[in-house]
């Protein structure tokens, strides 16, 4: 075996002495120190596998609903330990459940896979370098979480197994996350029926979790096509109605009423259709919206607003206007019981043992980029609680909000990230196929397979999860998805781009049969190369 931190062998030895005696410090019940020293140390044993899959979804790059190399990689590695996969949840091809055991409660584990559009990034180096110019790229990390969540279900299986713990686990990729795209109609199809409690992690440069409304916001997600009239632009306009100019009126429109709409709004759109040539009044035009606000019937209203906007638009131009949904996300809301059961976990795991090299990589990229220099934590911080958070003016948003407010539900952030990076961005990419992306994804599979464990063997936990979800979050708000039983996911969004772009990231694939790691594969040194081009 190999050795295992300090903490997780004071709880072997804490063990031995109580020999499941109760534990007076913590909130709640929890399983035995024992059974998660097994599940740390299973964790550790398959830490090769979990760098493999990180650097391997890292390679893919694939963007929202186009996921089908990296999806299929993880479905083989739960296959493989006698998962049951099912492929096409919720219409989406990409999406698929993983499903274990007999008996017992039902826990959900997941996390986000897909990437963003324009940030190829080479990793490894603090130069900005993409490795297929325009291609898409891990820019936020996702490529992280789900090897975490394999790690965390194969050690949470083989504990439950060696001690005929009854209980099943449900693996569920996050598909098309940058989208806001897919968990709604996951919860709306019943992928969630039945499960007892969902544990989603998210990359992060941090070891955290929280409990409560968090901070974030909803947002739906909508496309406005405009319909005119095509006519010779120079010969005789008068004949034509253009719908590119629609559009231009409704940006427009949207940019001044923004000063008059609540503080906590954030809204954005780009144009995804103005037309062919100049010479043609375009008769087509599609403009594509995001709207966030901080709660149900917020998202609502701003919804409503922008719907207004742009039938003004139309009328202004004579042109007819259409819209359709193409994602929503509800406001996130943590599971107090959970938190702190996770919490307890996040502890005893600690921060990842980082080497003098990580942090001189962490600190060349910073200086590098111009970033604030800020050194890898070492200590793992306070659970966040709405008392020790600040008031949200707004932000970004994350579907998972959907399953939180189906199922008593948390976020683990776990630590495989550097600090004072840009989110959606090339620099988010730097670290995400180094050592500390595969450190910090294995410390947080020890903590979520440790939090599975308190779950399967205390009931009371579930039953306090399931009560603060009825008595305190359903009396702050109810769940109101703009969503109808009739719209379906985008899935065609990133096709096109994906057929352009993949044969030139093709070669950029790891193959770890011939190498190491990825970074060997590039040819860049570790943390030598970080401020140098690795083209050269």
């Amino acid at each position: 075996m190999k050795a295992l931190p300090l903490t997780l062998r004071g709880m072997m030895v804490a063990a031995c002495a109580l020999a499941g005696a109760a534990i007076p410090h913590l909130a709640h019940a929890q399983a035995s120190p024992a059974l998660k020293a097994e599940a740390a140390a299973n964790v550790d044993a398959h830490a090769k596998m979990v760098a493999n899959a990180v650097d391997q979804i890292f390679s893919y790059a694939e963007p929202g609903f186009q996921e089908f190399k990296s999806t299929r990689y993880i479905a083989d590695l739960l296959e493989k330990e006698g998962f049951k996969v099912e492929f096409g949840v919720a219409g989406i091809p990409t999406a698929f459940k993983a499903t274990w055991g007999e008996g017992g409660p039902l826990i959900a584990l997941g996390s986000d896979i897909d990437c963003l559009l324009g940030v190829s990034q080479y990793p490894g180096t603090g130069k900005l370098t993409p490795m297929v110019a325009g291609a898409p790229g891990h820019g936020e990390g996702h490529n992280s979480g789900m090897p975490l969540i394999v790690a965390a279900a194969i050690a949470a299986k083989d504990v439950m197994t060696k001690h005929g713990i009854k209980g099943r686990l449900l693996i569920w990729p996050g598909i098309a996350e940058e989208l806001l795209a897919t968990k709604a109609y996951y919860v709306r199809d019943g992928l969630f029926k039945g499960v007892d409690a969902n544990i989603f992690t998210h990359v992060a440069s941090g070891f955290q979790t929280g409990w409560g409304e968090m901070g974030n916001n909803g947002l739906v997600s909508v496309e406005y096509t405009f319909h005119g009239k095509t006519a010779h632009a120079a010969g005789d306009p008068w004949d034509g109605l253009s719908a590119l100019d629609a559009v231009e009126i409704m940006d427009t429109a949207w940019n001044f009423r923004r000063e008059h709409l609540p503080v906590t709004q954030r809204s954005h759109y780009v144009i995804t259709n103005g037309g062919g040539q100049p010479n043609v009044v375009p008769d087509l035009a599609t403009v594509w919206y995001y709207f966030r606000e901080r709660t149900f019937k917020s998202v609502a209203d701003l919804y409503k607003t922008g719907n207004e906007v742009a039938d003004g638009a139309a009328k202004a131009t004579g042109t007819t206007v259409e819209h359709r949904i193409l994602g929503y996300a509800a406001p996130n809301y943590g599971n107090k019981p959970l938190a702190e059961a996770a919490y307890e976990n996040i502890k005893l795991v600690g921060m990842p043992k980082w080497t003098a090299e990580d942090q001189a990589f962490t600190k060349t990229v910073q200086t590098t980029l111009g970033r604030p220099v800020k050194p890898l934590a070492t200590t793992v911080g306070e659970l966040s609680t709405p008392a020790s958070r600040p008031r949200s003016i707004g932000g970004g948003s994350d579907d998972v909000g959907d399953i939180m407010w189906t199922v008593p539900s948390i976020t683990i952030g776990f630590p495989s990230n550097i600090p004072s990076m840009i989110g959606h961005n090339k620099t988010s990419a730097m670290a995400m196929a180094t050592p500390i992306a595969h450190k910090g994804a294995v410390a947080g599979a020890k903590a979520v397979a440790m939090t599975v464990l308190d779950l399967m063997t205390t009931p009371k936990l579930i039953a306090e999860a399931k009560g603060f979800q009825k008595n305190v979050q359903f009396k702050e708000d109810t769940y109101a998805p703009l969503i109808s039983a009739t719209d379906k996911p985008a899935i065609w969004l990133n096709h096109d781009v994906m057929e352009k772009l993949r044969p030139s990231m093709e070669k950029f694939y790891f193959d770890s049969a011939k190498y190491p790691n990825y970074l060997a594969q590039l040819g860049i040194a570790y943390p030598g190369g970080a401020d140098k081009d690795p083209t050269k």
